[in-house]
């Protein structure tokens, strides 16, 4: 039984790049595919495997057997037509999960409308990542997900030590869910009510980003 995923990227752009060497160095397969031979040459001995192909050309994307593949990353944005193409190929050709990165929020609707499994702007999340990160010295790490939601880890507050989750009641208080309370090396998925906090645990909790505006602006 296969234990780790084959991925198959499409565009050595700097977002198709990185996170192909991303995934290599997680020890996963990775294919990648780009138009330009020159790319592909660079990248040849980084990935697992680098072919110059055409990615709106179905035939190619046959013959390189991209039905084995169990994700496919489209990282072509710049060129929309390609990227639609391309996530439209995938998706016919049985990749089981395809990632898509979109250019503006048309093409994201439009890549969701045929069938992409999961559409990213890279840039713009990074960017909320690093300004959450820059705004608040709360926040240790942030996923976006979605515009409304996210999941957040932070660091106790003053006014949270020496008092149980119960005591706090951060559901009323702050419109948040508390999902896991990491004390030192220990992880704790499912806290109780009656967990008491203290300095240096971390919390990963969920809500709204105008609710977590709020936990960010706490001293």
């Amino acid at each position: 039984m296969k234990n780790k995923k084959d991925f198959v990227v499409f565009g050595m752009g700097k977002f198709g790049r990185s996170i192909a060497e991303a995934l290599v160095n997680s020890d996963c397969d990775v294919l990648v595919i780009d138009k330009n031979d020159d790319i592909i040459q660079e990248v040849s001995d980084i990935v697992t495997h680098a072919v110059q192909a055409d990615v709106t050309d179905v035939d190619a994307l046959n013959a390189l057997g991209i039905r084995n593949f169990d994700v496919a990353i489209i990282a072509i944005s710049q060129d929309m037509q390609s990227s639609i193409m391309a996530t439209i190929l995938a998706k016919e050709l049985g990749v089981p999960y395809v990632l898509a990165k979109a250019q503006n929020e048309i093409h994201k609707k439009v890549l969701e409308k045929i069938g992409a499994d999961r559409v990213i702007f890279p840039e713009r999340e990074m960017g909320i990542r690093i300004a959450n990160s820059l705004v608040s010295e709360n926040f240790l790490d942030l996923i976006e997900l979605s515009p409304d939601y996210s999941l957040v880890e932070v660091s106790v507050l003053r006014e949270w030590m020496g008092k149980s989750l119960k005591e706090i009641n951060m559901r009323a208080k702050y419109g948040i869910n508390v999902m896991a309370i990491k004390k030192g090396n220990d992880v704790n998925i499912t806290p109780g009510p009656d967990i008491v906090l203290e300095d240096g645990d971390i919390l990963v909790v969920i809500g709204s980003n105008s609710d977590l505006t709020k936990i960010s602006l706490i001293n």
